[in-house]
């Protein structure tokens, strides 16, 4: 198998990886993430993403540390660390994709998720 066949069977994988997920993390997230679990020190965190009802639109999202996984989680291995996403998610998170910025016009995590039919002002709830 020649390098560019390898690398479009992993890049297949991955996309077919996160589709069970529903959420894939830019390379700016993928290394946040990394960097603050490194810094929490704490052994088998993993990042977990969620969906939950709330906000002025209806449904908000949660990105923070678990060391839990519970029965109906979907995990997937992600650079060096685990993304998590609960059962009850996953339909609102396919597609979805997280990226991290840390300049002066903008600072943090935001997602950018396709199945959001509108969102707030703020950006901290969709519907």
């Amino acid at each position: 198998m020649s390098a560019t066949q390898q690398a479009d069977t992993e890049q297949a994988n991955d996309a077919k990886d996160a589709t069970k997920v529903g959420v894939v993390l830019t390379e700016a997230a993928a290394t946040k993430v990394k960097a603050l679990i490194q810094q929490e020190g704490e052994e088998g965190l993993r990042l977990r993403v969620e969906v939950s009802p709330g906000g002025c639109s209806g449904l908000r999202y949660g990105l923070y540390f678990d060391t839990d996984v519970r029965d109906g989680d979907t995990v997937q291995d992600y650079e060096g660390f685990g993304v998590v996403v609960d059962k009850m998610s996953v339909p609102y998170l396919i597609g979805a994709s997280i990226d991290f910025a840390d300049r002066i016009d903008a600072q943090g995590f935001t997602i950018d998720n396709p199945n959001a039919q509108g969102s707030c002002a703020c950006g901290d709830s969709f519907h």
